[in-house]
């Protein structure tokens, strides 16, 4: 018993330390965790952005397609592909030429080079830099050019952009109005493009929720020129539907059909469980129409000398049962003692029992049908005969 105690003793101390330095050593607090985005901020990239022009007075729109605005809107792409046809292409810089307002955010997805012959913004590619503390981190800060600005106005206010093109920077030729530069060289460029402006951006600020670091919102006023009543036309082909989305989108009643016409094919050439009619029912021949068959069979396989031996053994048979000693007879005397017992000819007796294979198919019906009366007759009961002759 005093071994029992003290052991719940010693177990009741070593957890109650245990307990004492887990609580003494951990600290717990409150962390608040982002939702994942549902619903249209899923599925839209730039709904942050569009629900911040909202805010400040201009107006969203988030177009799957395009449609040239007004010459007073802002066109944001990302992931665009420029030349994917000559149409499109041409629209856009009218568009830009007549008086809008581009902003291409991130690299194009396609016509790159048709880009930097009209715009005349181009990417540089840089090799790789030795890793500094400074260059480690996701965002760097940029100061502001204006070109024409007087040398001797303030010094402006430097700004941070997040998850620049490390292994890029952009150039130009063409006289810029605005250009936003870090240590690797300018990041953002803004050209004239007739009566309209192009800005060029070396990263993707705008999509999801890359609005929210560093001074992206700030950027994008900045890059947009952004007034309020303006409207912003958003566009990028990097989320567009799967090619089933599509053929199902356009195309839902030729698919409809299509598989239907499948599936009745199918089932048209497919195996069955029954007969393709009612079996008829099945009908019993005659004891008559079996013995034709049979003797049909015998006579066209065999020439008929079956049918032959089976009529002469069943003479025989008849013979012997009314003849005595008939089976020890010689073809003569037999062919004798039938033509008295049945009163027939006794060559035409001899003729058919003996010359099966000289006849011909006719002369063998008729032979067969003379060996069939002559065992009738030698059957017959004499005392039958002379009761009807009474």
């Amino acid at each position: 018993m005093r071994k029992s105690v003290i052991s719940w003793t010693v177990g009741l101390v070593l957890v109650t330390g245990i307990v004492y330095w887990i609580a003494s050593n951990t600290e717990w607090v409150d962390v608040t965790v982002p939702m994942p985005p549902a619903g249209e901020a899923a599925e839209n990239p730039f709904y942050a952005a569009g629900r911040f022009a909202d805010a400040l007075g201009a107006r969203s729109i988030r177009d799957r397609q395009l449609a040239v605005p007004g010459p007073d809107a802002v066109i944001v792409l990302a992931a665009w592909h420029w030349d994917l046809t000559e149409s499109r292409r041409y629209a856009l810089e009218r568009w830009v030429e007549s008086g809008g307002r581009l902003v291409v955010a991130g690299p194009l997805a396609g016509g790159a080079d048709e880009f930097e012959r009209w715009s005349g913004v181009r990417r540089r590619h840089r090799p790789p830099e030795a890793p500094t503390s400074e260059r480690d981190e996701p965002c760097h800060q940029v100061r502001e050019e204006h070109i024409g600005t007087p040398d001797a106005a303030p010094e402006p206010t430097p700004h941070t952009i997040c998850d620049l093109d490390e292994s890029s920077a952009l150039e130009t030729q063409r006289k810029s109005a605005w250009i936003l530069r870090d240590h690797a060289g300018p990041q953002v460029i803004r050209v004239p493009a007739g009566r309209g402006w192009v800005t060029v951006i070396n990263a993707e600020p705008f999509q999801y929720r890359n609005l929210l670091d560093g001074d992206h919102g700030w950027l994008f006023v900045a890059a947009a020129r952004l007034r309020p009543g303006d409207e912003v036309h958003f566009l990028t082909e990097d989320d567009h539907p799967s090619l089933l989305a599509l053929t199902w989108r356009y195309g839902a009643p030729a698919i409809v059909l299509a598989f239907a016409a499948i599936g009745l094919a199918l089932w048209r050439n497919g195996a069955r469980f029954g007969p393709l009619a009612e079996a008829p029912p099945a009908a019993r021949r005659s004891l008559a129409e079996q013995i034709r068959g049979t003797g049909q069979f015998a006579l066209r396989y065999g020439d008929g000398e079956s049918l032959h031996e089976a009529a002469v053994r069943a003479l025989t048979e008849a013979a012997t049962r009314r003849i005595p000693g008939y089976a020890h007879l010689s073809p003569g005397d037999r062919a004798e003692a039938l033509a008295r017992i049945t009163s027939f000819d006794r060559s035409a007796i001899s003729a058919a029992v003996l010359h099966a294979g000289l006849r011909t198919e006719g002369e063998l019906r008729g032979t067969l049908a003379f060996l069939e009366n002559a065992r009738r007759e030698i059957l017959r009961d004499p005392r039958a005969d002379r009761a009807r002759g009474h």
